[in-house]
């Protein structure tokens, strides 16, 4: 399916923007944003984000001074439907859904009638219950979770086939994580279950599915080891080898809110060489942070292994979580730098560096780089990942060498230019200090 935002008020009358996967729109007097308006005075420099995941799409005002209107309403935000009205000052926006892809926007038109998606009956894979669901065509086959069933699925996951469940080891955004026993070895695993936010189809299942299969490509002592997936009565589920040990997040708050240095070191420096290998071979993590660092052993002796390589990618693009920054990822976006929140789909290594700095400024300080109050939510997050320069290390920190410092500190530059440019010069020059 595709998205349109059709220009029909404003000095960008006539244009088009289409998206046929999921992106982000930033509208301002920002030279980053997207629509550009550097001559409106009513906007405010970043003034709303929006974020595209066909069929669905979401818009946060980012705390403008003027206000975001959505059909008449200010509004803070809101998830978007087709034929919504978005007004900022003289601007007027109008949200369209197709279900067809324009091969060449050159010959999209005002007039042109695109195809609406149809509703479909579908039922939930896990109690049977029958619920209407938008698709591209009236036979397309979806695979679909009802709210009831998701709720129950995460507070109580099912056990898998082949695998015996041993005991509940987290829940998250996506689904729930269980330790298990795998039945035909005895082997220890981790049992991740993803559960699909909306109905999405077969071919975007098996899309997510392949994605995953050249992910489990990668083989470090550094990264979880990639054992098995596959699907069960809806539920999405992924197998791993089993980190006896707690992530850097839980040993950060079972030390009082941060590490001890040399352990903290550690654990950045491990993870800069997970970095360094998966980054030579094409790929980029996305969602690096504590949580995602599985940490065994005691200090000093301690390994770091980065899980989740890939996943949150591969589940949005999938469509299974619905828009991100309106659900419980929403957590995840301090880490993230500002080009990733205004480019979804072209992210380089250079946003893992970013997320490094945050997460090892977090790991020394107990705090964020970003100045928040206790009362932010995720739009004043937003925003200042896009105009607050980072608090220097050295403020919250003065236990940390002042090079130290200036390393994470780089690592934390709004602009990818100035950080460092990979993970192996990061770890290099830490190591060089330690």
């Amino acid at each position: 399916m595709q998205v349109n935002l059709k220009v029909v008020a404003g000095p960008y009358k006539g244009r088009i923007f289409s998206f046929t996967q999921h992106d982000s729109f930033l509208i301002g007097r920002s030279r980053d944003a997207h629509l550009y308006l550097p001559d409106d005075r009513y906007f405010s420099r970043n003034h709303c984000l929006l974020e595209m995941n066909p069929p669905r799409s979401f818009l946060r005002d980012l705390n403008s001074t003027n206000g975001t209107f959505l059909n008449g309403q200010r509004v803070a935000n809101a998830y978007l439907n087709d034929g919504d009205r978005i007004q900022c000052g003289e601007t007027i926006l109008i949200v369209e859904v197709t279900t067809e892809e324009s091969r060449d926007l050159s010959e999209t038109t005002q007039d042109a009638i695109p195809k609406r998606p149809v509703l479909v009956m579908v039922e939930c894979l896990n109690c049977g219950r029958r619920e209407q669901a938008p698709a591209s065509t009236p036979d397309e086959r979806l695979t679909f979770l009802c709210e009831d069933c998701r709720i129950e699925l995460k507070r109580s996951p099912q056990a898998i086939p082949g695998y015996d469940t041993v005991r509940l080891l987290g829940r998250g955004g996506m689904g729930c994580v269980m330790l298990g026993r795998q039945q035909s070895s005895g082997r220890a695993v981790a049992i991740k279950t993803l559960l699909p936010e909306f109905a999405i189809s077969e071919k975007a299942l098996r899309r997510f599915m392949r994605e995953i299969d050249v992910a489990a490509a990668l083989k470090h002592q550094n990264i979880v080891e990639f054992i098995d997936r596959g699907t069960h009565n809806g539920v999405v589920y992924l197998v791993t080898e089993f980190v006896d040990g707690a992530d850097a997040c839980k040993l950060s708050e079972m030390s009082g809110g941060c590490l001890p240095y040399d352990d903290a070191i550690s654990i950045v420096s491990q993870s800069l060489d997970a970095l360094s290998y998966a980054h030579a071979q094409g790929y980029i993590h996305r969602d690096f942070k504590d949580q995602n660092i599985l940490v065994s052993g005691h200090s000093p002796n301690l390994t770091a292994k980065l899980t989740d390589f890939g996943l949150a990618k591969s589940f949005t693009h999938s469509g299974m979580s619905g828009v991100t920054m309106a659900g419980e990822m929403a957590g995840t976006l301090a880490y993230m730098p500002p080009e990733q929140l205004r480019n979804f789909r072209d992210v380089k290594p250079q946003s893992d560096i970013y997320a490094v700095g945050m997460t090892a400024y977090s790991l020394l300080s107990g705090s964020l780089a970003l100045e928040l109050s206790n009362k932010h939510n995720v739009n004043d997050t937003i925003r200042a990942i896009f105009e607050q320069p980072a608090v220097p290390l050295r403020e919250r920190a003065p236990h940390v060498p002042v090079p130290v410092c200036e390393i994470i500190d780089r690592a934390l530059a709004k602009d990818p230019a100035q950080r460092w440019q990979t993970a192996t010069a990061m770890r290099n020059a830490l190591l060089h200090c330690m």
